[in-house]
């Protein structure tokens, strides 16, 4: 066998979750927390090596692809590219923005940023998200809410955004979002823990600037007017689940029973059914709940059965 079916790998964290990981996981997963880091070799910032996911055989994930870099990546990926999460919310997130490439580079001595997406998996019927402001919004005006926490006026401020189940929406890096409760996602992103926190008292936190301080950390935020055009570009069409804008960041695709799973490092989440994935050295039962780290060298596999499964890559 050369997939891995993954253990639950979750760090904690300073939010809720609603025990929806542990419903929806075919292996023992902690109810209370909110994340689970899927085939990870990133750490949550400044608390490495706290992030890092492990193996079945206990080793990390990150020291297995450093000791055979090939078998997992193949000859032409220097690193994974991708951070893989399911995400619980039993509270709603604060509002929060990730620096681009440009920023984490000249900032965060990092080559990466943090756009991300989100899949839903399960939400409640009235279930939303906050994306993007629906004005413009001046520099002294997002400093203000900020320093003063006026939580509500940010908030009002947003987009909010109906969401249901099968849902795949785009979060470009910089623009202002925060996941509302009741929902469970497969969340793909950069490979960092980049988080500007716009609200934090709320959340316990004494801030949320990564250590730049909020006149630099601010910069990185997206204060334009998203509007409903806009906001419509970040989702996928019909022959695709992700916008084409989310190449140059990651890739995701929905994938059914019957169809083919493309040669390369990936991440695997099955949503829904069950069903089989088989290739030249594996032969796996699959179902609901199960994550499983593909590496290049499993070569191209088949999925069968009655199952839909999210394959998440890096660019």
């Amino acid at each position: 066998m050369t997939v891995v079916t993954l253990p639950a790998n979750q760090p904690s964290t300073f939010y809720r979750g609603a025990g929806r990981i542990a419903e929806f996981r075919n292996v023992p997963a902690r109810a209370d927390y909110p994340e689970d880091w899927v085939g990870s070799v990133s750490t949550r910032f400044d608390l490495a090596p706290s992030g890092l996911s492990a193996l079945p055989d206990g080793r990390l994930l990150i020291d297995a692809i450093t000791a055979e870099p090939r078998y997992w990546l193949g000859p032409d990926r220097a690193d994974t590219g991708v951070l893989v999460k399911l995400l619980d919310a039993g509270q709603r997130l604060p509002l929060h923005v990730h620096p681009d490439r440009t920023f984490a580079n000249a900032h965060l001595a990092s080559p990466y940023g943090k756009t991300e997406a989100w899949v839903i998996v399960s939400a409640r019927p009235d279930a939303f998200v906050h994306l993007g402001f629906s004005r413009d919004v001046s520099s002294s005006e997002l400093a203000g809410w900020v320093a003063a926490q006026r939580t509500s006026e940010m908030l009002a401020a947003t987009n909010r955004i109906p969401v249901a189940a099968g849902d795949a929406i785009l979060c470009p890096a910089g623009v202002p979002h925060a996941i509302g409760d009741g929902i469970l996602l497969v969340e793909i992103q950069e490979p960092t823990d980049f988080s500007v926190l716009l609200e934090y008292e709320g959340f316990g936190l004494s801030d949320g600037h990564l250590g730049l301080g909020y006149d630099q950390a601010l910069q990185c935020v997206d204060r334009s007017a998203w509007s409903a055009s806009r906001l419509s570009a970040l989702r996928g069409a019909a022959d695709r689940l992700l916008p084409a804008a989310a190449d140059e960041f990651f890739k995701a695709e929905r994938l059914h029973g019957g169809d083919r799973v493309a040669r390369g490092f990936s991440v695997l989440v099955v949503v829904s059914g069950e069903g089989t994935l088989t290739g030249e050295s594996d032969d796996l039962a699959v179902r609901r709940g199960d994550t499983l780290l593909i590496p290049h060298a499993a070569g191209q596999l088949q999925l069968g059965g009655s199952v839909e499964a999210i394959r998440l890559t890096g660019n």
